[in-house]
C-alpha cells in the first residue's frame, strides 16, 4: 500500500509547466477587421473624421428600429471614415449613446444604440423625433472662441464625440421616391 497514486499524480502532472509558463496574449483574429481604428489613437494623431452622408437621408424615428429604414443597404455602411471599434453619439441634451463594433460601427450599429435608448419614448415624448444626420464638431469649433487654447481644448472634447442631428420632420433621399417610380415602371412594362 505505499505505493504512489498514479491518477492522481497524472493529474498534477504538467501542472507546474503551466503555472510557471508565461500567459499568452493572443487576440481573435476573426473579431478584428483591418483598417478599423481606435477612436483615442485617432484623436491622438489628430486624424480627422469624416461622417457618412447616407445617415442625412434615412428618413428614421429614434423611437422606431433600424428596420423601418426604407434603403437598407445604408445600414452596413460604416459610420464614419475611417471605420472605428467605438464612437459616442451625443444628444442634443447631452445624454451620451456608444455605438460599438469590433469590424467598425456601421450606421445601424449606430441607429440602433440610439434606438435602445429612445425606445420606451412615445411619439408625443419627442420634440423633434427624426434622425437629419451626425455632425462631427471637432473640426468646427464656434466662432466666439477666439483664443487657440479654448479651441484646443474645445477639440480634445469633441474629437472622440459626434452629435445626433434630429428635425422635426423626416428627410428621404431621392432614391426612396424611386420605389414608387420603379413600381410605375413595372406596371408600364406589363
Amino acid at each position: 500500500m505505499t505505493e504512489p497514486l498514479t491518477k492522481v499524480d497524472s493529474a498534477v502532472q504538467g501542472l507546474e509547466n503551466k503555472i510557471t509558463s508565461p500567459a499568452k496574449e493572443k487576440r481573435r483574429a476573426s473579431s478584428y477587421a483591418e483598417g478599423v481604428m481606435n477612436i483615442e489613437e485617432l484623436k491622438t494623431n489628430r486624424t480627422p473624421i469624416e461622417v457618412a452622408v447616407e445617415t442625412q437621408r434615412t428618413g428614421w424615428k429614434i423611437n422606431c428600429s433600424s428596420s423601418t429604414v426604407e434603403e437598407k443597404e445604408i445600414l452596413s455602411k460604416h459610420l464614419t471614415e475611417p471605420p472605428v471599434k467605438r464612437i459616442d453619439l451625443v444628444t442634443s441634451l447631452g445624454m451620451k449613446i456608444t455605438a460599438r463594433s469590433m469590424k467598425g460601427v456601421t450606421i445601424k450599429d449606430a441607429l440602433d444604440a440610439i434606438h435602445k435608448a429612445n425606445k420606451k419614448r412615445s411619439d408625443d415624448e419627442l420634440e423633434k423625433p427624426y434622425l437629419a444626420g451626425f455632425e462631427w464638431a471637432a473640426n468646427n469649433p464656434p466662432a466666439y472662441m477666439t483664443k487657440e487654447e479654448e479651441i484646443e481644448k474645445f477639440k480634445d472634447d469633441e474629437w472622440t464625440v459626434l452629435h445626433i442631428v434630429l428635425q422635426s420632420t423626416p428627410t428621404v433621399g431621392s432614391s426612396s421616391g424611386g420605389g414608387k417610380k420603379k413600381k410605375n415602371k413595372n406596371k408600364d412594362a406589363e
